[in-house]
């Protein structure tokens, strides 16, 4: 396992992004959202994989559209907060502010980095590997078309393993 410590790590870097969009924005509904924010993922680096999209039931908050949700791999010289400012700047042109939605709720897109290399990361802004990824099928799925032999640097298993277990029932 590695650590990185903010911006400071320079180079290329593979993240994976979680995308989701249950609302229309400025730029049409949730399919022409998730098609534009891979496009904006290119002001942030390389997109090299971008899964196909899933319609998903909502989580948590149920009581709203159901969700369009994928995942991108995207090489970047970005620090992982610097790129986590990057994607939530992306989210904002689309429309979203998240201090002012519900948790969970609806959304025109949102954008969660969920591994940023191997880095195991806490900070008030952010934490490496998303914290709760490993348990929703929503984002386990989408990456695991892309990149199943990614490793969950905490968990120790590739994204495949995790969905694997998930739709088993095996979690931990």
């Amino acid at each position: 396992m590695s650590a990185v410590a903010g911006s400071e790590a320079r180079g290329a870097h593979l993240a994976a992004i979680a995308l989701g969009s249950n609302l229309p924005s400025a730029r049409g509904g949730p399919e022409a959202n998730l098609r534009g924010a891979v496009a904006e993922l290119r002001r942030l680096g390389e997109v090299v994989a971008v899964s196909r999209f899933h319609e998903t039931e909502p989580v948590g908050y149920v009581d709203q559209p159901r969700f369009l949700n994928a995942a991108a791999l995207l090489r970047t010289e970005l620090g992982p907060l610097e790129l986590l400012r990057g994607l939530l700047e992306i989210e904002r042109e689309f429309g979203r502010e998240r201090s002012a939605t519900v948790a969970k709720g609806p959304r025109t897109l949102d954008l969660d980095l969920l591994l940023y290399d191997e880095a195991v990361l806490s900070t008030e802004e952010l934490e490496l590997p998303h914290p709760s990824m490993h348990e929703r099928e929503f984002v386990l799925g989408p990456l695991a078309e892309i990149a199943p032999e990614m490793v969950h640097p905490v968990q120790g298993k590739t994204v495949g393993r995790l969905l694997l277990e998930l739709a088993s029932g095996g979690r931990t």
